[in-house]
């Protein structure tokens, strides 16, 4: 049985400035999930307005030879 690989994507929105706004989360979070991520962690790190987001998807062949040969994109 073959072990699944996995590849990572991390977000952040807002600022100290401007926090994340609901609809933007909602934005980003339908985005990441047509693309294939799962979110496996979000949080707001302190007393602030920044929202952080931790996704993951299966690693696939055609990003994994990506990788391997950037000329070739």
């Amino acid at each position: 049985m073959d072990t699944v690989q996995w590849e990572y994507r991390y977000e952040s929105l807002g600022s100290i400035w401007h926090g994340a706004k609901d609809q933007d989360v909602a934005t980003l979070l339908t985005m990441l999930g047509e693309e294939g991520w799962e979110v496996i962690s979000m949080f707001s790190p302190g007393n602030t307005s920044i929202v952080k987001i931790a996704a993951k998807r299966p690693l696939t062949t055609r990003v994994r030879r990506e990788r391997s040969m950037p000329a070739y994109r």
